[in-house]
Formats: C-alpha cells, structure tokens, sequence
C-alpha cells in the first residue's frame, strides 16, 4: 500500500469508472463545479441557475474517477443520491434551502439509513441503519446531498484512519494519512469530491485531519449539535460532530445547519481581542515541530495586524490533564469494543481495549481528571484571554499505511507525538477549530488551532474569516484538476 512514497498529487492515469455519472450534463455546465464552494453553489440551485442533479451527477463522477487513489469513502451513494438531487430540485421552497444542492460525505460513525455504519471495523453487525443520525437529518433538511460514507479507523481511535475497509491517503502528499480520525472526510474535501464533508471529534478528530490536509475544521462546544439519535454524549461527552471545508464561510454555514442555529452562519468581524499565544506541550517528552510554533507565531502576527492585542500564554498544563486523556482514550476503546466480536477487531483496537479493560478495573479510566479539568482547571488555565492561539498538530501527519495492524507500543507514541495538543479542549467541552497556516518546506499543508470559552463557535468564526482574508489560503490539494 506504499508504493506511491513520495508522490504528490495524481500518480497516473485514474481509474475508469464503470458508469460514468458525469453523463448526460448540460452544455456550459461549469467545468470547475468542483472547486466552488458550498455557498455558492447553494446559490446557484436556489436561484435555479444549476440544477441539484447535475452538481450532483458531476462530483459523482469525480468520486468514482479518484477515490480508487484517495480511498476516502466506503461507499458511494450513486444512485441514492441523483434521486435525493432530484428531490431537491422539485423541492417546493428550494429558494430557501440554505445547502440546496450541495454534495456532502459523512463519517462512517453515524447512521446514515439505508447503509450498515461500519464505525472503521469488520467485527459490527452489517445490518443496514434504519433511520438518520439527527445530524444527518438535518443536513438533509437544508437541501444537502449525501452522496458517500467516508472512511474511518477502527472505532475511530486515531489520527491515521486505516481500516479493513481501506486506506486513506494525503491529497496533498499520498505517502501520507489525510489524519483522523475524520480523515477520509477530508481527503474527500481537500481533493475537491465535495465541498463540504461531516466529522466528529472527540481527541482531535476533525482538527486533526482539518490540519493534515489544509482545511477549515470546527468541532464545537458541547450540547450545540446533537450527539446522537437518543441524545447519550459519545465518549463521555468528549464527542462533537462538526464540518471540514475550504472556507470559514462554508464551515460556519454547515455548523449554522448541524447545530439548528443560523445565527452562525453570520460572522463579524471582531472587536479587539485578547489572544493568548500558547507554544506549549501538554506533556514532557512531547515536542513541538518548531515549524509549527513559527507557523503560529506567525499568524500570531497577522492577528496583531488585524488590531488584536497578543500575549504570550504562560501556563502550564497540569501533568494529570494529559495523562487523564491518555487514559480516557483507552478505556474508550474498552467500552467501544465491548459488544464486537473481539476475534474480529484491529490488532491495535485488541491491545488498547485490553489497558482499557485494566484502567476500569482500577478505576483509573480517567474519569476523576476530565471532572477536574471541566469544573474549573481549564478556565484557570485559559487566564483572562478571549481567544488562545496554539498549533493544531505538534508533529507532521505519519504515513498512510495499515497502522490498526501494528502493535501498541508503536501507535500510542506516534499518536501523542502528534496529536496531544487537541484533547484538553475535548476534555473541556469547549469550541475549537483548527485553520490553514501556509505549507512546510514539503508542500505540506501546517494548521493552527484557535480556542474559545463555551458559546464562542461564531466569535472563533469571526476571527477565522477574518484571518483568511488577511492571508488567504490554497483551498484545496494541488495537482487534482
């Protein structure tokens, strides 16, 4: 599955597709459909100038042409979706459809009806879902199009989203993993097969990938999208579902969907803010790729262009925050294996549900520090700050290959090396959001991340929009046009 180390973009001829669903679209139909953004061709159906079907049918038929090198879905809705366009566009009040039109993916870890939720694993039940996940639901509602189920690792565990089902690659560099554990959302967005795509986040999971492939990924605070069909918090709560896009318009316009809340739609731009700028490690032994923190220093200095006040953050996490996410991580592993077919699951997912098994027995599963850190901890760490400011991810994206097949040892560290400065966020219940911060030296894309107190999804927007348009970013992968 490596032999394409290396390589950027494209590597050869794509793969024909059996049926090619890009049929039958009208002359004049816009050859670039895949690089608008969600907005716009929102606009378009709306106005009846574009019909739902035919963007549907046209990034259809670039999902079929280049996921064969992506793997980024599981499934591909081809004919379930043309229907749900043709419903959009016959749709009565399709002028008031705020994603009318618009072709979105979801993570295979929600109900999607009428397709089994495989959750990255071999060892559930195949059984297809008989109702949609309320985020799903309402997506649906806004006129958007589910046109796949995105690839995931195994129960969602980590930043690399390698599964029985396939193995993701890196839009910008295919040696690498596009993240995750929303990593086949973003390959899917980041290479330009829909604008929009579905995450949830729970240690990082939709910053994480938002940062491997250069995108705009928001996981909200806690309660303003629904967790699940019956309401019970994913992870102990630590769970947020939110969207990956190539804007900060287009992600604020899907969370304004998610969360029934089109007030987040709407951004400002902010008044001055205190922005802490935060180059710390949440642990020792854990650290920072200096191309990051310069990364973030430097738009430290764009937002200081931008009439924000920045000082540097001095706090120190305490050491009992990280070791309780790392503890937490496993014994979520524990509970999110219990009712599989252990025979059946990733060698990797055996292991971690094993500690996990032993952190509960032991009540030591991590639960005494996540109550610490929500009751208080974390607002006295945060200081007197509006914003922090602080890299998204601490190392570079690993490669894309089978990591759920390999052992313990060699998982766990890669993980915390790169990923460890995403959960105490999670852990707090708290709104953050990783952004584009240019490219390394690779041509690989480097994200920071803005963090803000409950309720500060629109302000973390605001201030978002505000920096794309003092530094516009490259809005998707090069080389896949």
């Amino acid at each position: 599955m490596d032999g394409s180390a290396g390589a950027t973009g494209p590597t050869g001829a794509a793969a024909e597709s059996p049926a090619d669903s890009s049929a039958g679209l009208p002359t004049g139909f816009p050859a670039d459909i895949h690089t608008w953004s969600a907005g716009r061709i929102a606009a378009s159906v709306q106005a009846g100038e574009l019909r739902a079907v035919d963007v549907v049918r046209a990034h259809l038929a670039r999902i079929e042409r280049l996921n064969p090198q992506l793997e980024a879905f599981r499934v591909i809705r081809r004919e379930q979706a043309l229907a749900e366009a043709s419903a959009v566009d016959a749709h009565a009040e399709r002028a008031t459809l705020p994603l009318a039109g618009v072709p979105v993916a979801i993570k295979d870890n929600v109900e999607v009806a009428g397709e089994m939720t495989g959750n990255g694993s071999g060892a559930g039940s195949s059984e297809p879902a008989t109702v949609d996940h309320p985020v799903v639901v309402r997506l649906r509602a806004a006129g958007a199009v589910v046109v796949g189920v995105t690839n995931v690792p195994e129960l969602c565990l980590t930043p690399m989203s390698d599964s029985v089902h396939g193995v993701p690659r890196n839009p910008w560099k295919l040696a690498r993993t596009p993240g995750g554990s929303s990593g086949g959302s973003a390959a899917a967005v980041a290479a330009g097969l829909v604008p929009l795509a579905h995450g949830n986040d729970g240690l990082g999971s939709i910053r994480i990938p938002a940062a491997c492939c250069g995108l705009v990924g928001i996981k909200p605070g806690s309660g303003v999208v629904p967790p699940s069909i019956d309401a019970t918090p994913v992870w102990d709560g630590l769970s947020d579902h939110g969207p990956l896009a190539t804007t900060v318009q287009d992600a604020a316009l899907c969370l304004s969907v998610m969360g029934a809340d089109s007030s987040l739609a709407t951004l400002d731009s902010p008044e001055r803010l205190r922005v802490g700028l935060s180059l710390r490690q949440t642990q020792v032994g854990l650290p920072i790729d200096r191309r990051y923190t310069a990364a973030t220093t430097a738009v430290s200095v764009v937002l200081e262009s931008c009439g924000h006040t920045v000082s540097a953050h001095r706090g120190r996490y305490p050491s009992w925050q990280g070791t309780g996410a790392l503890r937490s991580w496993f014994s979520f592993a524990w509970s999110g294996s219990r009712p599989l077919e252990h025979a059946r699951l990733d060698k990797r997912t055996r292991r971690m549900a094993a500690v996990g098994r032993i952190l509960e027995a032991l009540h030591a599963d991590g639960a005494r520090a996540r109550a610490k850190w929500r009751s208080g901890a974390a607002d006295a760490f945060f200081g007197d700050f509006d914003v922090l400011l602080l890299p998204a991810l601490a190392q570079p994206a690993p490669s894309s290959a089978r990591w759920g097949q390999r052992g313990l040892l060699r998982n766990t560290y890669t993980c915390l090396r790169v990923a460890s400065l995403l959960s105490p966020w999670n852990l707090a219940g708290w709104p953050a959001m990783s952004v584009p911060a240019g490219v390394d030296e690779q041509g690989m894309p480097i994200g920071v991340q803005l963090v803000a107190r409950p309720g500060g999804e629109r302000l973390l927007l605001s201030l978002a929009a505000q920096l794309e348009s003092a530094r516009p970013w490259q809005r998707q992968a090069p080389g896949w046009d």
